[in-house]
């Protein structure tokens, strides 16, 4: 086997024979003509003129491979205390019945289907079926507020809504119906039908003339066959946050999103058909949609849809329990959910409860590891621990441990290598390579590899200027890092996260990692905030360990004499609020730009995406006690 340096060399280039190779590995209608092209509007694209369909390759090519039996998706739900697993002929079945659910009404190719549901089946099914018949689906987190559905509504004008009565939180019902209602009210295009999938949890009231019942149309719609699309047609659009607070519809396509998907099950994250692969995430953000519903699928793998949370599900020993329950291979989520399940076992008391010799690999992304969870994991579970980066934007991981392939020494903070196909390099502001070591703008070179963003959803000008401009020739990441001597990757954060204090560039992530070290801290932020002699001044927000009892001003002064020893005085961290809670977005990312706000103004709105709106309450309180920011002069 070739190693992986060399892989990487000829993916870069020799980039179209590599590709071709890759892409010989699934099964098209019709193979591509051209690997990888330019349209009309200067956009780089793959595999145009090639026809696939990925419900076909995800369902019905793994049943012709003689998988029909085995188990494609475990529905396990602790919230309700439901578990059943899928053969790929009852996916199959099931997913071209909702197919010709929207056959039926008047759903066609690339017309759009904005699905808003819970982590259930149908969830994977509704999406699985938007595929089979060439419609274009935008998953929306299911809990989004009417307001942030209503503007996605009427960016994608979607025929068809799917939702379902209910979502579950912990215990906690909350009525999906009375949330879409609202939106649609709130919206300017209205979409022909809604159709509820009803659990017995909540009841939703249909509106007559526009709502539906999901059993009873599933029942009486006929299967549709997989209609072939074209490589470069979308298959769904996925909003992300944007700069200017309204989202941008991240396009996916279809061929090159199925070819980088399969190759990466096996490259990164080391899977071969029957492998059971866990991700611990949600069909509405970009990693449920890669690595829950289209990745293990067209891998012939066993994926398990979780509908539970790292803890109060019963308990911290939920994933333990999962994965040996289910004989997880792989494992993939969030650090946030890590760092739920230390602080409340901080010891990993619950693993020995549970038997997870099945287990190989963990893999982690969404935001940065922190070296202190790093060891923590690494220490309790004695295996590969894998910190990987990307974005929804590209849909796959950017940089991985290759472990498919050569798996590498780990090294704490790092994301080790850059992937297959994408050419990453540091630049300085003005577009200039610098040093290794050093940090900068983490950029890659054009073009991007299959399974990225080609464009956004009716905005190619917001595609280029978010982009494209900044370094011309290159996708500009928008976050920093560097590479080192040995060509590890390490992602310190946004670049937005990076402070300039008194003219040093500072990176709050690694402030972060020192503070996060300590004994007593369960989870911290740092941000920066205004300050008339320095410009930026950081401050930290911990979060304690259960159980631990600490005297606060004596834990503030070892936290800032850390920062003071590890990075130097000019960091000039000299306030550390002690906080209950930080105010986080429901995949688990801190929302830093609320607390920066927090700094500057008393009123911030509450942003949509917010797990628990109490959490901004507890920095406001903190920021007026600890008089930081526009509460006390924090130069000091």
């Amino acid at each position: 086997m070739a190693s992986y340096r060399e892989l990487y060399r000829r993916s870069c280039e020799e980039p179209e024979a590599f590709w071709r190779e890759q892409a010989q590995q699934i099964d098209w209608f019709q193979p591509p003509e051209k690997i990888l092209s330019q349209d009309e509007k200067g956009f780089y694209r793959w595999f145009a003129g090639g026809k696939l369909n990925i419900s076909h390759l995800a369902l019905d090519h793994q049943i012709n491979q003689g998988r029909g039996e085995q188990t494609a998706i475990i529905y396990d739900s602790p919230v309700t205390g439901q578990k059943r697993p899928y053969s790929y002929n009852e996916l199959r079945d099931a997913t071209a019945k909702a197919a010709g659910m929207l056959r039926d009404l008047g759903v066609g190719h690339g017309d759009r289907v904005v699905i808003y549901m819970p982590m259930i089946p149908e969830a994977v099914m509704a999406m699985l079926a938007c595929a089979r018949i060439g419609a274009i689906h935008s998953v929306v987190f299911g809990g989004f507020s009417p307001h942030e559905l209503a503007v996605r509504i009427d960016d994608a004008a979607p025929k068809v809504v799917l939702t379902a009565s209910c979502g579950i939180e912990f215990d906690k019902v909350i009525p999906y119906k009375p949330l879409v209602d609202e939106a649609i009210r709130r919206a300017t295009h209205k979409p022909d039908n809604v159709v509820v999938y009803a659990r017995p949890q909540a009841e939703a009231a249909l509106t007559a003339g526009r709502d539906l019942d999901w059993d009873t149309e599933v029942a009486r719609a006929k299967p549709a066959d997989p209609v072939p699309v074209e490589a470069t047609d979308p298959l769904y659009v996925l909003y992300t946050s944007g700069t200017t607070g309204k989202p941008k519809g991240v396009i996916r396509d279809t061929g090159g999103y199925a070819v980088a998907l399969n190759f990466s099950m096996g490259a990164v994250y080391d899977l071969a058909p029957g492998d059971v692969f866990w991700t611990a995430s949600d069909v509405g953000w970009v990693v449920g949609h890669s690595y829950i519903v289209y990745a293990p699928l067209i891998r012939g793998c066993t994926s398990v849809v979780y509908e539970g949370k790292p803890v109060r599900t019963p308990d911290a020993g939920a994933f333990w329990r999962v994965i040996s329950e289910h004989k997880v291979k792989s494992f993939f989520t969030a650090p946030t959910a890590f760092r739920a399940v230390k602080k409340e076992d901080p010891q990993g008391k619950l693993l020995a409860d549970y038997d997870i010799s099945c287990l190989q690999s963990v893999f982690l992304a969404g935001e940065r590891l922190d070296p202190p969870t790093y060891e923590w994991l690494k220490g309790l579970l004695q295996r590969p621990v894998v910190d990987h980066w990307w974005q929804t934007e590209t849909g796959w991981p950017i940089a991985a441990n290759p472990m498919g392939i050569e798996p590498q020494p780990e090294r704490s903070g790092s994301a080790t290598f850059p992937v297959a196909g994408y050419q990453v390099e540091i630049l300085d502001d003005l577009g200039n390579a610098v040093p290794r070591g050093q940090q900068g703008n983490i950029a890659i070179r054009l073009p991007l590899p299959p399974g990225c963003l080609p464009t956004l959803w009716g905005d190619d000008d917001r595609f280029r200027s978010s982009y494209l401009t900044a370094f011309p020739g290159y996708y500009n990441t928008s976050d920093g890092g560097y590479l080192d001597e040995d060509d590890y990757l390490f992602v310190m954060g946004r670049v937005d996260d990076v402070i300039n204090v008194a003219g040093h560039r500072l990176s709050t992530g690694e402030m972060e990692e020192l503070i996060g070290g300590h004994v007593a801290v369960a989870e911290c932020a740092v941000v920066g905030v205004r300050d008339e002699l320095k410009g930026e001044m950081p401050v930290g927000f911990v979060v304690l360990k259960n159980g631990v009892e600490i005297d606060h001003g004596t834990l503030e002064k070892e936290l800032v004499q850390i920062v003071r020893s590890e990075i130097g005085a000019f960091a000039c961290l000299q306030q550390v609020a002690i906080v209950g809670k930080l105010p986080k977005t429901r995949s688990g990312k801190i929302l830093r730009k609320s607390i920066r706000q927090l700094s500057v103004e008393e009123d911030v709105p509450v942003p949509s995406t917010i797990d628990d709106p109490t959490s901004l309450d507890a920095i406001r309180d903190a920021m007026r006690e600890e008089r930081i920011g526009r509460y006390g002069d924090a130069a000091g």
